[in-house]
């Protein structure tokens, strides 16, 4: 059964590209930001009236936040490391955040121009603890394109 038109997608299949291959499913995605400046015009009317014109400015560049499992993805790994490195030649990479309905059907894409990883934060250790291990990524980039 596919989506019906109107169908809002659910929030728990999503995962990450990066130069167009899949290499991870995430946790969790916040920050997820499109905003561009806004420019006030104030001019005077043929009446000789103020009058006040709001127009839009140049789109911002953005950050995200990811949240994955810790896993052994060398990929996503290699990514983060290039970036906190600073091998920018490497490290800035075209990523996409990718929402898929219940059949694991590409639906919705937010696309991350020129993105390099600046934080990693991992999960807590805790000896007894059974809890997955997860690695909080601070995503930057230059574009944020909806799809």
């Amino acid at each position: 059964m596919s989506l019906m038109q109107g169908d809002s997608l659910t929030s728990h299949n999503f995962g990450l590209q990066i130069d167009g291959v899949m290499v991870e499913y995430l946790a969790e995605v916040s920050g997820l930001t499109l905003e561009q400046d806004v420019i006030v015009h104030q001019q005077n009317s043929a009446q000789g009236k103020p009058e006040v014109n709001l127009l839009p400015g140049v789109q911002k560049n953005g950050q995200c936040t990811v949240v994955r499992g810790m896993t052994q993805s060398s990929s996503f790994t290699t990514w983060i490391n290039d970036s906190i490195n600073g091998q920018m030649s490497t490290a800035r990479k075209n990523a996409s955040i990718i929402m898929m309905d219940f059949q694991d059907n590409p639906v919705k894409r937010y696309n991350l121009r020129n993105a390099w990883c600046s934080k990693v934060d991992a999960s807590t250790l805790k000896a007894g603890e059974a809890s997955a291990l997860t690695e909080t990524v601070t995503i930057v980039f230059e574009e944020l394109v909806i799809e």
